[in-house]
Order: C-alpha cells, then sequence, then structure tokens
C-alpha cells in the first residue's frame, strides 16, 4: 500500500488539529509488527500530503517502553513515506536550553533498557550505520522552519533517551549533564534507528518543557509543567510543520535511502521465507 505521502509526523494527536489540513483520510493499518499507536491520519497541507501519527496513543495512554516502535514505523513506509519528524518533550540539561525553546539536536545517546531496536533477527541479520541518527539534510530544513516562526530555537546537542515512565533522579540528572548530554527524553530510541533502518530520514523536534531535576533554583519537573510547556508550544508546531512542507525539498540528496545497502551480512540463500516475506518492505530491493 502507498500513497504519496511525502512526510509524516510523530507526535501529539493535537498536532494536526490545524487550519488549512485538507482533504484528510484515516487509515487502520495493520503490520507484521502489530498495529501502530493510533490510526494515521493523512492530508492536504500547503499543497503536500502529509501524514499524522499519535505516538501515544489517542488520549496518551501508551507508556513510553509501550510504544510500538516498529509499527509506527513500518506503517508509514507501507504508505510511502520517506521522511519522519519527531515532535517530542525533553527536559533541559544544559542552562541556555529553557523550557519554551525548541531544539533540534544532532544526535542520541540509548540509555534504554527494555525495548526491541531494530527490525531484524529470526535468520536476517543487518547492521545499520547510526553515527549521526538524525539526517542533516533533514534537520536543516526543520531549522530553518522553525526558526520562520517566533520560538527560541537552538541546532544541535545530545539527546539521551531513558526508559521511563519516571523522571530522572537528581543523581542521574548531574550524571547526563557530566556527560555532556544536553536534552533527555523518553522516545527518540529506538525510533530513530527503526527509521534508519527502513531507510527513511529522521529529525526531532525537541520542545523543552522544564529542567528536569537537577536546577537548584527551578522546581523539579512534573507532568503540569510539561503539558503547559506542550500547549504553549502547539502553535509553534503547527506553524513550523506548515513551514516545512510548504519549503519542503521534492527529492532527497542524503544517505538515508540507500541505509541497508552496505547493511546486510546473511546470505539470502539461508534467510527463512517467513523472515524475508515479513521484511520485504525494507529489504526486498536487496534480496532480488
Amino acid at each position: 500500500m502507498t500513497e504519496n505521502i511525502s512526510i509524516a509526523i510523530i507526535g501529539g494527536s493535537g498536532l494536526y488539529s490545524m487550519s488549512g489540513l485538507e482533504d484528510t483520510k484515516e487509515y487502520n493499518l495493520d503490520t507484521p509488527f502489530g498495529k501502530p499507536s493510533a490510526p494515521i491520519v493523512a492530508g492536504t497541507l500547503e499543497g503536500t500530503r502529509i501524514a499524522f501519527l499519535a505516538r501515544h496513543g489517542i488520549g496518551h495512554h501508551i507508556m513510553p517502553t509501550e510504544v510500538p516502535y516498529r509499527a509506527n514505523i513500518y506503517a508509514l513506509k507501507s504508505l510511502g513515506v520517506e521522511r519522519v519528524i519527531s515532535i517530542s518533550a525533553c527536559g533541559s540539561l544544559r542552562e541556555d536550553y529553557a523550557p519554551g525553546h525548541i531544539v533540534i539536536p544532532d544526535n542520541i545517546f540509548d540509555f534504554t533498557k527494555d525495548r526491541t531496536r531494530t527490525f531484524f533477527g529470526d535468520g536476517l541479520v543487518a547492521h545499520v550505520g547510526v553515527a549521526d541518527p538524525f539526517c542533516e539534510e533533514l534537520s536543516d530544513q526543520v531549522e530553518a522552519a522553525v526558526r520562520s516562526t517566533s520560538a527560541t530555537t537552538h541546532r544541535g546537542g545530545m539527546f539521551i533517551t531513558i526508559e521511563g515512565p519516571r523522571f530522572s533522579t537528581k543523581a542521574e540528572s548531574n550524571t547526563f549533564r557530566a556527560w555532556g548530554m544536553s536534552i533527555v527524553g523518553m522516545t527518540a530510541s529506538p525510533e530513530a534507528f527503526l527509521a534508519r533502518e527502513a531507510e527513511m530520514c529522521y529529525s526531532t523536534m525537541a520542545h523543552v518543557t522544564d529542567y528536569d531535576v537537577w536546577h537548584e533554583s527551578e522546581a523539579p519537573v512534573t507532568v503540569d509543567m510539561v503539558i503547559q510547556t506542550l500547549n504553549k508550544n502547539t502553535q509553534f508546531a503547527q506553524d513550523a510543520i506548515r513551514n516545512l512542507v510548504r519549503d519542503l525539498k521534492s527529492e532527497r540528496t542524503c544517505s538515508c535511502g540507500q541505509a541497508l545497502a552496505s547493511a546486510l551480512i546473511t546470505n539470502p540463500k539461508v534467510i527463512p521465507a517467513e523472515t524475508r516475506s515479513k521484511l520485504d518492505l525494507l529489504v526486498g530491493k536487496y534480496l532480488k
């Protein structure tokens, strides 16, 4: 199943309640990795076909660890999506990245423990390169789109993903700072890595909601704090998405679309038929 969808947004369900989104269609998909978090809503914005997926489900009922990351990315891939933008909340580990600011990070530290991180296995092995997990080309376009709003914007920094659902202890937060991390969240991993395995460009628009728990003069992070800041920033996110799709380059010139070209190591003759069928959407062009 493919539709001419240029880009997908993974974030909260409120993101696609925006003016100008037309000709909407809802997809209730199933995948070899289960059902996505929520129905995928596709619509036309600024003349571009775009998809939206609520990462935590409608009503935010799915914990970070329980998000069906593989099903989400696979479902978007099946619709023809080549570029994915993650809209996510994060805590700041730097004084200059203040609540209300938007960060486009340039790397990830995966500190999660209980998540499946790959599509591969069951007789097919791939070692995909993720030295730079965010697509620089797409991140450049996201940065330009965000800077066209009135939001305070930062480019760069390391995004550490923790397991959740609890927030950090002060010992953890200060350790992350000592390691040189810039922001902390719960969903960047394995989402970014799966997008790379699916040969999709991936970038994050991270909304700083708090100073985690390290800042001595600021209150420790709470759910209310996160929700209040995200609500205030919703308009920034919607405006940035509109700017992005309006100015989106039609062709990709990055290497994301060939990420598996040198990653597959298994002799095709020994790949089980069931595994080959399950992953045909991702690797079929390399196994002909």
